[in-house]
């Protein structure tokens, strides 16, 4: 029998060069070429810009004023007269009551702070998208990994029995067989390799640059539990802190305050005015009064009456609007409720999965080992070592997987709790290693094993 160890935790890529992408680097890059981050901020500064505007509705106007006029006049018992007037100056205007003005902006504070939790959002999803992204492409390294691996097993199984059919030990149907499931194994190689491709581009979206080399988990990276291990508490920090909730609920106090606009267009509004400026007079019966200058000051006060419904129909819309806010913002919790209890239990659901198929691992490697040793005292055929063989690497691949669902799951439960920050990924990147063992080590180990000539 021959003997091989495995390690206790397999680490989940082959051996990297001294220099390769780390996680954090890889994050700093789609920072500054991600557009979906760049139009979300964006989207804030113009919010920002509009708040101001709304805001300035109610701080003084000032304004300079000139006009000039002819005027004809004819009489019908008299003389006419005739004259042009040249008039000048500056005017103030102080909103002093414009309940409209102040409930607008109040909406476009709301707005703004709608804009702000889209645009932390926006951070999450990025740091989420770039781990997502980042761990595809380990996750499709690894599966051309064990595909390459199965490939190169069954392909030794396969001229095996050719050797021994030649040879008149079996027949040729176990060969016909063997060159099924190598061909099987090729094709399946393939389809791997052009998803790493296309895992591959998909991180090239973010960052702007094809990656070849990333570092990988290391063999002793920890699973642990979501804490604390209580699902009503993420629950609880989801409603308190998940930033699509929050969006919503400003969005609602907007949609709140934009139909007391609505309902402010009954009442009257009150206006400081202003002025002073120069008039001058040419021609006409009056020289004395050619030139002078005028101050005025004074309150201006506009009371509606009738608007043609306009008024009451506006009402109408804001309410339904309010309605429709808030049904969105019962949405939201809802679906973020359920969306956090589910990524809890998945998230523990990962943990017991790698540790099972952590000693599946060990128990299909001693299958493996044992239908090998039955199939060359031929107790076993050569369907059974080539089932062996996949299910051995399925093994592999399926723990790779494990961790990598775990790793994206857990940020998943962070990003639906509304916790998660680029601290994580710097944690995250702290058990990342450019020379971590894993599957394709462990699979030249194999091949060096079976191979007498090793």
């Amino acid at each position: 029998m021959k003997k091989r160890l495995l390690p206790g935790l397999i680490a989940l890529f082959a051996a990297q060069p001294a220099f390769s992408l780390d996680l954090m680097e890889t994050y700093e890059k789609a920072l500054s070429y991600d557009s979906g981050i760049a139009s979300a901020m964006a989207q804030f500064q113009a919010q920002q810009a509009a708040s101001d505007v709304s805001r300035s509705s109610l701080l003084p106007q000032v304004g300079a004023f000139a006009e000039a006029n002819h005027t004809d006049f004819d009489a019908k018992n008299g003389p006419g007269d005739h004259y042009k007037s040249l008039n000048y100056g500056v005017q103030l205007t102080q909103p002093v009551f414009r309940a409209d003005t102040w409930f607008r902006y109040d909406a476009s504070q709301f707005q703004t702070e709608a804009a702000q939790a889209q645009y932390n959002l926006a951070q999450q999803q990025l740091i989420l998208d770039v781990a997502t992204a980042y761990f595809n492409v380990l996750r499709a390294q690894d599966t051309v990994t064990t595909a390459r691996a199965t490939e190169a097993a069954i392909q030794r199984q396969y001229e095996q029995a050719q050797e021994r059919f030649d040879v008149g030990l079996i027949a040729i149907t176990e060969v016909y067989e063997a060159r099924a499931s190598y061909d099987d194994s090729k094709s399946q190689r393939i389809a791997a390799e052009n998803q790493l491709n296309v895992a591959r581009e998909q991180l090239a979206r973010l960052t702007g640059e094809y990656a070849e080399d990333l570092e990988n988990l290391r063999e002793n990276f920890p699973l642990g539990r979501p804490e604390p291990m209580d699902p009503s508490a993420w629950e609880n920090t989801a409603l308190e802190q998940n930033w699509v909730i929050q969006s919503a609920l400003y969005q609602l106090n907007a949609s709140e305050a934009n139909l007391k606009v609505a309902k402010s267009g009954h009442l009257p509004t009150l206006d400081l005015v202003a002025s002073y400026g120069k008039s001058e007079l040419d021609g006409g019966g009056s020289p004395q009064q050619r030139e002078g200058t005028q101050g005025v000051i004074g309150l201006e006060l506009n009371v509606p009456l009738y608007m043609g419904g306009g008024t009451q129909a506006g009402v109408r819309q804001q309410r339904s609007l309010v309605t429709v806010a808030q049904e969105d913002l019962n949405t939201t919790r809802r679906d973020v409720r359920v969306n956090t209890r589910s990524l809890f239990l998945t998230v523990n659901n990962n943990v017991e999965t790698a540790s099972a198929l952590e000693q599946t691992i060990i128990s299909r490697r001693s299958a493996l080992d044992a239908t090998r040793a039955g199939y060359d005292v031929g107790t076993r055929n050569i369907v059974e070592v080539l089932d062996a063989e996949r299910a051995y690497y399925v093994a592999l691949r399926d723990y790779a997987n494990a961790r990598y669902d775990y790793v994206i799951n857990t940020l998943e439960l962070k990003q639906a709790a509304g916790t998660l920050s680029p601290q994580d990924l710097i944690d995250l990147n702290n058990w990342l290693s450019a020379n971590a063992r894993g599957i394709e080590a462990l699979a030249e180990e194999e091949r060096t094993l079976d191979d007498p000539t090793q």
